[in-house]
């Protein structure tokens, strides 16, 4: 019954404030490809090299890391995944839905995981990271993430590190998307302000963000970063999985890598170079574990060989949760990529993106109620996070000890009371847009006449005043934003420069070493962390 009656209302109801927009099919053209000519299957390097610096990793941060490097010194870089051209749905606005269709059969440009918090959530697996899979807002950091960090920052350097990304990947968005447009005014008309126009800067109030989609919906990841780099210098290995990082002591000395046959690959570093690990907030202490560095317990309880007891790696997990409600429209519209965003006091932010149900909520995370997926109606949600989180989880090695299989990880969402304290301010802001006139008018008539919110999932809670009622939506709904972050801190398992405490030869550079999650999305931030170290290494060298 309730099928047919969702069926019947979504058939009837018409276009009511936003012009009608058809889905198009026709092809988007790829992006700047120059960085394939020194892009190898690793079938095809030899079993043993050296280099100057060999970095785990080729993505947000990676990439531009590698790039910056090779201005003077030999580079290798070890992809797990394969070059992002084979996957062309990723390349543009309109087509990602369909590799998130596909699910992770280990071909794909991403991996599912499923935290002991029972939340679904993926890792990037391509080259160029997370930036070839996400939504492409880009935002610059917020002041108190530079401030606490554990970073002595030159704040004139990470400026031109910023810039230096940004002239590569950054486009500043047309809002000739009716559903972004409407959500700016409703954030306006809802008290989000000043209302700050187009800006790369974290500023309170409502904003249009920069993106690394172009207006013509193509998307710039890092991978594009490649481009700047020195042919002569870098070599980027694909379907190149690390094993393990060698030691000689307490000095990294190479790795061992195996290529997509399970053939092993031995690479060393020359002479004052060094292995640096830039493979995600979920690789990196993984990679890290599996070497022997961690706690000495975890370890002797797998029987891996103890390099170094660090009882802080895979320590402090952290996850932003993502708060909100989903709204069925009552009219067709193109998939929207994010533009707008609302920037609250404490560092809480919201989004929206609204598309086919298949884009907002892919159906390998099980959101949809079975009897939504043939209706397909066109979602509009609305989505929020905060920075400052609380809840500290933790990672731990997987008995099988496969490098490829995600370990085991929980994040302890709300487990601290002042996370549930920012999801119900959040959550009630929430509920201020939806009451405002640009909202209001998008409310669907069912057969009795009346006029509501037809919402996908759990309702968003009457009473908005009621502590209890919504923290306990809060934690019905929870979520992931996937902004995860931890797992290497700077101060528990590197220093300030991100080298790895203790060790020799040996740095983390990736969103592992973040205690907080920086600004609105961190991926600006990423793959200004790539540049601002790789300048950092060449100064202290040169």
């Amino acid at each position: 019954m309730e099928r047919c009656k969702v069926t019947i209302l979504i058939l009837s109801l018409t276009i009511s404030i936003f012009p009608l927009q058809l889905l198009s099919s026709e092809a988007i053209p790829n992006q700047d490809v120059s960085y394939m000519k020194f892009v190898h299957n690793a079938t095809d390097l030899p079993t043993k090299e050296e280099y100057d610096y060999i970095i785990i990793g080729g993505g947000t941060a990676g990439c531009p890391l590698a790039t910056t490097l090779s201005s003077k010194f030999s580079i290798l870089v070890l992809e797990r995944g394969s070059d992002p051209n084979k996957y062309p749905s990723v390349l543009n606005a309109q087509g990602i839905n369909n590799a998130f269709a596909a699910g992770d059969d280990g071909k794909n440009p991403f991996q599912y995981f499923v935290s002991e918090d029972g939340v679904e959530n993926i890792r990037g697996r391509v080259l160029g990271g997370g930036s070839m899979v996400n939504a492409g807002f880009y935002s610059r950091g917020h002041r108190e993430f530079f401030e606490n960090a554990g970073v002595d920052w030159d704040m004139e350097l990470v400026e031109k590190a910023y810039e230096w990304v940004e002239e590569t990947v950054v486009s500043q968005p047309i809002l000739n998307n009716a559903w972004q447009a409407a959500f700016r005014s409703a954030l306006l008309e809802g008290g989000v302000v000043p209302d700050n126009g187009f800006d790369l800067r974290h500023l309170v109030g409502t904003k249009i963000g920069g993106s690394i989609f172009d207006n013509k919906g193509n998307r710039h990841g890092a991978v594009e970063l490649l481009n700047k780099a020195n042919p002569t210098n870098i070599k980027v290995a694909i379907q190149a999985t690390v094993q393990k990082i060698l030691f000689s002591g307490l000095s990294a000395t190479g790795v061992s890598y195996s290529d997509s046959k399970g053939k092993l690959h031995t690479a060393s570093i020359h002479k004052n170079g060094e292995i640096i690990v830039s493979a995600g907030a979920i690789g990196s202490p993984q990679l890290l574990l599996l070497s022997g560095i961690g706690p000495k317990s975890h370890l002797s309880s797998l029987k891996l060989p103890v390099v170094l007891h660090q009882p802080h790696v895979g320590q402090f997990m952290t996850d932003n949760p993502r708060f909100g409600t989903t709204i069925v429209l009552p009219f067709q519209l193109l998939p929207s990529a994010g533009k707008v965003v609302g920037i609250l006091q404490e560092n809480i932010y919201i989004q929206s993106f609204a598309g086919p149900s298949t884009f907002l909520v892919p159906p390998a995370f099980s959101l949809l109620p079975p009897q939504s997926t043939s209706i397909n109606p066109t979602l509009a949600s609305f989505v929020g996070k905060f920075s400052d989180v609380n809840s500290k989880g933790w990672l731990h090695l997987n008995s099988s000890l496969d490098v490829k299989k995600s370990p085991i990880v929980r994040f302890n969402y709300y487990s601290h009371h002042d996370d549930l304290d920012r999801c119900v301010r959040g959550v009630r802001k929430v509920g201020d847009l939806l009451k405002t006139q640009t909202i209001e008018k998008i409310k669907t008539q069912d057969l009795e006449g009346e006029k509501a919110f037809m919402f996908l999932g759990l309702p968003l809670t009457e009473n908005l005043w009621n502590d209890s009622s919504v923290k306990e939506y809060c934690k019905k709904t929870v979520t992931t934003y996937w902004h995860y972050h931890g797992g290497c801190l700077v101060g528990k398992v590197v220093d300030g420069n991100y080298k790895v405490i203790g060790i020799e030869n040996l740095r983390v550079v990736d969103g592992s070493t973040f205690s907080v999650s920086p600004g609105t999305n961190p991926m600006a931030t990423l793959m200004m962390l790539g540049r601002y170290v790789g300048l950092k290494v060449l100064k202290q060298r040169w």
